[in-house]
Formats: structure tokens, C-alpha cells, sequence
């Protein structure tokens, strides 16, 4: 499908610890302990504290989330490149982990067929990944973004996703890829750079540093080009098939063909040109549950992967 880089040594990005409590701060909470047992025992009811939210299960996608892991540099200083998780490896719970991954594609000059009608959307897959309650990474261009600000935008506020970086123009990143016009390698970095901008625009609060090349075709001029955006690069190791695709049962079997504990799954968030993607998602997700498979994003599987679990 695309060539692939060796896969460069795995370093991570985590958050800094939370602080322990203060000491005054444990005072203060012994003490109205105390106070409020005095009163019981007097025959008056102290009032009753705010009821606390339940807590979230460590693995809940609403759980609060730590910083998104990048893997460090190549050789040379090349972007890094991830396609998949440790073969062998499981989550913490010893489930078998996959990440869903979908391309809003939209290239910069696509604007007028979307104003005839053109729909290059899929509400109707986030919601179908809503009721499954399937985490997934979504990869917008900045052009989607900038036709469908108020999806970006619910999309990125959603905390089963993820939103990254699959360019502005969604221009190819080399020669021969996919008939996809051809970006200049001294305006690649530019590109990355102005996506993230338009994703801030229509309202994606915090974009996860990864970028994934456009047709996932890139080559080591390209890794260089945008190295200084310090972003790690995405790639997959199961196609889906669903890129124009119509049979639903077809896609089903390359993606349920292909999956392996850390596989990253390519997919596509696009009405005109992936019409089969959400009867497929359907299908899949079940029958990879049933086979032990849990989902995450990918930024949970980069974190299992690479030795820095979650906290």
C-alpha cells in the first residue's frame, strides 16, 4: 500500500505527575471530619456534602487523560513513524487492543463540488461509533475542518475521539501517489502547520500530535521536511478496502482478515467516497469484541506499545 520506514527507536512524552495534597489541605479535611461527628453526636444532622460524581473506570475514555505520547525522533532526526502496537503485547487488562482510525479527507480544491452537494462528511458513522461506544482517532485535513467547523468541533469535544493532523490540501508528500496532486517539499511543513491552525479555528481544542501523510505515501525528504512540527507520523497495518468501496461484507472481511493485537486500522469518515464504512463498522466491532479485542485510540495504544502505560 504505501512504503514503510524502519521503525525508529520508541521513546515517550508523558505528563507530569499530580501533586500529593497538602498537608493543610489534609488538616482542613480531618477537622471538619471531626466537627461534623461532634454534631451527630449531639443530636444534630450536619449538612449533607455534595454528592460525589461517580468515578470513572481507569480505561474510560472519559477518565481524565494524560498528555499523548510521540514517539522520539528517527535517525537523523527524522519525523518517527508508527504503524502498529507489540504484536505480543496486551493492555492492561490482557485484552487484545486495536485502534480505529478514520481519514476525513478533503483536498483544498474540492470546495465547489461540496457547494453542489457533495457531502464529504459521515455524521451518521460518529454516531454509529457513538452508540458502539468504539473510541477511534479521527484524522482530518484542514480543509474538512474548515467546510464542517461545527463537526470538528463535536467531534474533538467527544471523549471516545481523538482528532490529528492529515494535512491541509491533502496533497500527496511524494511523487506517484494515489493520482493525488503533489505538495513541494519546502511547503510540507507549512501544510502540517496550517492544518493544525484550522483545526484550532473550527473549534478542535487540543489536536493530538500525530500526522498521517496523505494516501500514507511518504518518503525519508518527507520526513524531513516536517520534522520541526514534532509530530509523529501514523501509518496502519490493516486497509480496510473501504475507499470507495459498496460492499460493506467486503470491507468486513479485509479489516476482521487482517486484525492483530495492536493492529492500527485505516479507514475512512467520507459519505461520497466510502458509502459502505458505517454498515462495516457495524459488522466489525462486534465480532472483534467477540474475539477479545478492546478498543482504543491511538495515542492508548502508542502508550501501551511503547512501555508507558496509562495512569
Amino acid at each position: 500500500m504505501s512504503p514503510h520506514s524502519p521503525r525508529s527507536a520508541r521513546a515517550l512524552t508523558l505528563a507530569p505527575r499530580i501533586r500529593p495534597a497538602t498537608t493543610c489541605s489534609l488538616l482542613a479535611t480531618a477537622l471538619a471530619t471531626t466537627l461534623a461527628a461532634a454534631l451527630t453526636g449531639c443530636g444534630t444532622s450536619p449538612a449533607a456534602p455534595p454528592a460525589a460524581a461517580p468515578a470513572e473506570p481507569a480505561h474510560s475514555p472519559k477518565a481524565a487523560a494524560p498528555r499523548p505520547p510521540t514517539l522520539a525522533p528517527g535517525p537523523q532526526g527524522l519525523t518517527p513513524v508508527f504503524e502498529n502496537g507489540e504484536r505480543g503485547k496486551r493492555g492492561e487488562r490482557g485484552e487484545k487492543t486495536v485502534a480505529l482510525t478514520f481519514d476525513a479527507d478533503m483536498t483544498a480544491d474540492q470546495g465547489p463540488r461540496a457547494a453542489r452537494g457533495e457531502r464529504f462528511d459521515n455524521p451518521e458513522l460518529i454516531r454509529a461509533l457513538q452508540r458502539l461506544k468504539v473510541p477511534a482517532t479521527v484524522f482530518m485535513t484542514g480543509r474538512w475542518a474548515e467546510e464542517y467547523p461545527a463537526q470538528a468541533k463535536a467531534i474533538d469535544a467527544d471523549p471516545l475521539f481523538e482528532v490529528a493532523n492529515h494535512s491541509y490540501s491533502h496533497h500527496a508528500f511524494t511523487e506517484d501517489c494515489y493520482g493525488l496532486p503533489t505538495i513541494a517539499p519546502e511547503k510540507m511543513r507549512a501544510d502540517v502547520e496550517k492544518a493544525f491552525t484550522a483545526l484550532a479555528k473550527a473549534g478542535v481544542r487540543e489536536a493530538v500530535p500525530y500526522f498521517r501523510f496523505p494516501g500514507g505515501c511518504y518518503d525519508k525528504a518527507a520526513l524531513k521536511a516536517i520534522a520541526a512540527t514534532g509530530v509523529t507520523a501514523v501509518q496502519w497495518d490493516v486497509v480496510s478496502g473501504d475507499a470507495f468501496a459498496t460492499d460493506a461484507d467486503a470491507v468486513t472481511r479485509d479489516v476482521l482478515g487482517g486484525v492483530r493485537p495492536g493492529s492500527v486500522v485505516v479507514m475512512h469518515c467520507t459519505r461520497s467516497a466510502a458509502p459502505a464504512t458505517v454498515e462495516a463498522v457495524r459488522k466489525i466491532v462486534p465480532e472483534l469484541r467477540e474475539r477479545g479485542y478492546r478498543f482504543v485510540r491511538v495515542s492508548e495504544l502508542m502508550r501501551e506499545s511503547v512501555g508507558g502505560a496509562s495512569r
